[in-house]
Formats: C-alpha cells, sequence, structure tokens
C-alpha cells in the first residue's frame, strides 16, 4: 500500500513491524480474557472494496439536524453522499488524505498517531497498518459549531470476509464547543469494522462526542478512541452499543490539563448470541479534575457482555473527584455480565469511588406495575426501557437519541413515540 502523504507510509511501517514482532491476542491476556475473539482473529480478512450504500444512507443519515455530514462506505470517502459545503467560518472537515495534502499537513502530522498506542492496543496497530484515509475535523480557537457534526461509516459485507480501518482525527483549540457523532452501521455478514478515532482537545472547550453502534448482528466491530483534553475543557462521550456479533470498543480520556471534566455515559442493547465488551481508562494526569463514569447493559437471550472500568490516578493529580458506576440488567437466566471496575491510585487527597451491580427486573416493581393494569410482559418492558433511559436522556443529539429509543420500541413492543424528555445538564450527578 502506497497510497497517502509520506507521514501515512511510515506510520504504517511502524505498525506493521510492530505486528510482526508482537502476534496476536490471546484469551489468557487479561484484557481478553472473558472476550472470545477467536472469531475475529481466525477469519482471513481481505481489503474491502468500493461498494454503494444503498438504502443504509437514507437510513442512518441525519439530513437536515446535522450541520455537516462526511460519510465513508468500506473505508472509501463518499464526496456524493457527504455535505462539508458551506462550514461556519472556524471548521475544517475534510478527508485525512486532503487535510494532510492541502493546508493542515502540520495539524495532521503533529497529531495523527499520538493517542492511539500501537503498542498496546491490538487493533489500533492493525487500523494503523491499512491507514489509508478517514475523516478530518479541526476547530479554530474560539469557535461554536451550533449544528452536529456527523461523521458516518458504513461496512458493507461481501461473499468473501471483508475488513474496512476507518480512522478519525479530531483536533480543537481553546474556547472551542462542539457536538461531534459517529455512527457505525452495516449490512451482510463476514466483515469487520476496526475504528480508531483520536481526540486533542485545547483548553476551555466544550466538547460532546456520541458513538452509535448499530452493525449487522453478523458483523464484527472493533474501536479504539483515545482523547486528550486541556485545562478547564468539559468533555462528554455518550458510547452506544447495539450491532454486531462481537464489539469490542477501548475508550480512553486523559484529563491533561487542571479542571478538566470528563464524563462517560455507555449503553449496551444486545439479545441473541451477541458480545459486547467495554474497556474504559479514565487517566487523571492533572490536579482538581472530575470525571464521572456511567455504563449500563441491557442483555437478553444468550447474549454477554464486559465492562472493565479503569480511574487511574497520577501522584500530581491531587483533589482528583471520580466517581465510577456499572449496572447491567439481565433479562434472562442464559445472559451473562462481567464487571471489573478499578482503581489505581497514587494522590493523596482523592476521592474515587466506584460500585457495580448486575441482576434481574425487581419483582416488586413488577408487582406494582401489574396491581395498576400493566400486563406482566408489558411491565418488564417498560422497566427495561426505564433501566436505560438514564443514558438515553443524557444525549442531546435528537436523531442519535431517537434511534435509540426506536430500536428499543421495537425490540420491546413499546409505542414508537414513547420519549424521554428531561435530557438534564452534561451530568448532573458530579458537584464540582
Amino acid at each position: 500500500m502506497t497510497e497517502g502523504p509520506i507521514s501515512f507510509q511510515r506510520l504504517r511501517t511502524v505498525a506493521r513491524e510492530h505486528l510482526l514482532r508482537s502476534g496476536r491476542p490471546t484469551g489468557k491476556e487479561e484484557s481478553w480474557r472473558f472476550t472470545q475473539i477467536q472469531p475475529i482473529l481466525r477469519t482471513q480478512f481481505a481489503a474491502a472494496g468500493r461498494a454503494e450504500a444503498g438504502e443504509l444512507f437514507d437510513q442512518y443519515t441525519f439530513g437536515g439536524d446535522a450541520g455537516v455530514e462526511l460519510v465513508f462506505v468500506n473505508g472509501f470517502y463518499s464526496p456524493d453522499l457527504s455535505r462539508i459545503e458551506s462550514l461556519p467560518r472556524g471548521l475544517s472537515v475534510n478527508t485525512l488524505a486532503d487535510a494532510a495534502a492541502n493546508g493542515h499537513a502540520a495539524v495532521v502530522e503533529k497529531h495523527l498517531g499520538t493517542q492511539a498506542n500501537l503498542h498496546t492496543q491490538h487493533f489500533a496497530a492493525v487500523n494503523t497498518a491499512n491507514l489509508r484515509d478517514g475523516a478530518f475535523v479541526h476547530i479554530k480557537r474560539s469557535t461554536t459549531v451550533d449544528a452536529p457534526i456527523h461523521l458516518l461509516f458504513i461496512t458493507i459485507g461481501a461473499a468473501d470476509a471483508v475488513a474496512a480501518h476507518p480512522r478519525v482525527l479530531v483536533v480543537t483549540e481553546d474556547n472551542v464547543e462542539a457536538t461531534i457523532v459517529e455512527s457505525y452501521v452495516g449490512a451482510g455478514a463476514n466483515y469487520l469494522c476496526n475504528a480508531v478515532t483520536e481526540v486533542v482537545c485545547g483548553a476551555d472547550c466544550r466538547i460532546d462526542h456520541c458513538k452509535l453502534q448499530q452493525e449487522s448482528p453478523d458483523g464484527f466491530h472493533t474501536a479504539v478512541m483515545q482523547v486528550e483534553i486541556g485545562r478547564q475543557t468539559q468533555f462528554v462521550s455518550h458510547a452506544i452499543s447495539i450491532g454486531a456479533r462481537i464489539s469490542r470498543n477501548d475508550l480512553g480520556v486523559k484529563l491533561a490539563g487542571q479542571a478538566s471534566y470528563a464524563t462517560l455515559n455507555g449503553l449496551v442493547l444486545i439479545s441473541g448470541n451477541q458480545h459486547c465488551d467495554n474497556h474504559t481508562l479514565l487517566d487523571h494526569a492533572a490536579p482538581d479534575c472530575p470525571s464521572h463514569e456511567l455504563y449500563k447493559h441491557v442483555l437478553s437471550d444468550k447474549s454477554s457482555a464486559v465492562f472493565k472500568g479503569q480511574i487511574f490516578v497520577h501522584r500530581v493529580a491531587q483533589k482528583t473527584n471520580a466517581k465510577q458506576s456499572s449496572k447491567a440488567l439481565l433479562l434472562s437466566d442464559t445472559a451473562s455480565m462481567n464487571s471489573m471496575p478499578a482503581l489505581e491510585i497514587y494522590a493523596d487527597d482523592v476521592k474515587c469511588t466506584h460500585g457495580s451491580t448486575i441482576g434481574p427486573i425487581d419483582d416488586d416493581l413488577i408487582f406494582y406495575l401489574r396491581s395498576r393494569g400493566v400486563g406482566i410482559e408489558a411491565a418488564r418492558h417498560l422497566l427495561t426501557y426505564a433501566f436505560a433511559a438514564d443514558v438515553t436522556r443524557r444525549i442531546k443529539v435528537a436523531p442519535v437519541r431517537r434511534r435509540v429509543e426506536d430500536f428499543m420500541a421495537v425490540q420491546h413492543g413499546l409505542p414508537q413515540d414513547l420519549r424521554i424528555n428531561d435530557l438534564g445538564a452534561f451530568d448532573s450527578a458530579v458537584t464540582r
């Protein structure tokens, strides 16, 4: 592969050399102990070729709800489906290849490949070894972007196993306010979408990021997202996992500037034989930084999930205030959940808490609803919806929230217009 600028070629070379030395992950490694990764590793994936999005684009586009929409199909940029004209002042949205060649070479050169760790994250190395293009977002100092920036990645399965390797680089300068949405969708079987996102934020920013993973139930999805935020920056992540036969998400946020603030909200809604593995890291590298994490899982049939959330507090990060909570609702006796909260603290003046709960729907609540004329199945579905709504109500981007609520309505036989309207603040549970 020789496509792309020299900087791409250098990154590909480094990644390939690392993969030759390190080999593949196994179930004996702690980070993969509860995820059977072999169905992905033993499949010989060819590079995905160009394909038509068909009805998938019509189904998943934000249309007028997005100020900007960048669309990739099987990893290839689709200019006919994208809308990047008439950008507000201070916002640049383009493909990585074009950004590196036209006016943003210095930004790409400085930041691409600096956040995702090739040496500890196998699939980040695989993505980098296949780096060809991707999405690039750059927001200049003191810019407010009102409408969401939507990055839509569509993967189409084929008769032979294929893999796409989406790449995203987001760089914001100081005093920026923006909302960024990544949607990963697909059709067919026998494909892998292996994504890497790197986000670098300056000081005094307010960034709201949504990731919606709604791959085909027979596809595979692996993703690494690494974020670094500066002084007094607020970063909020909403990570929703609905699709894919096997999915793995590694999300790391480094609070690198004093008084920076991170919130990680996650929701997993899976059934059948689906498996979802979420690993998160809140890396407190500066003092006076609060963080809050809430991940919820709704598992039915024979589905299974893993949550490993780590809070790491460096010695310099005094007055850290970090809260982590993982909750799982098991809708069947055959669903399973492994939750592994972790704290690693080297500072003295900190307040860190974590909690984890796993269990079925409360029978007392079902009895309460049934005593008021609600049928048993309807009661179960409404309680499931309410359990997930603690995360969905926090999603400010209406198309994302609607898509998740509609998915649950179809899945649980609820009215299609059932909505949670209390959107709340970024995080009312954190006291700064």
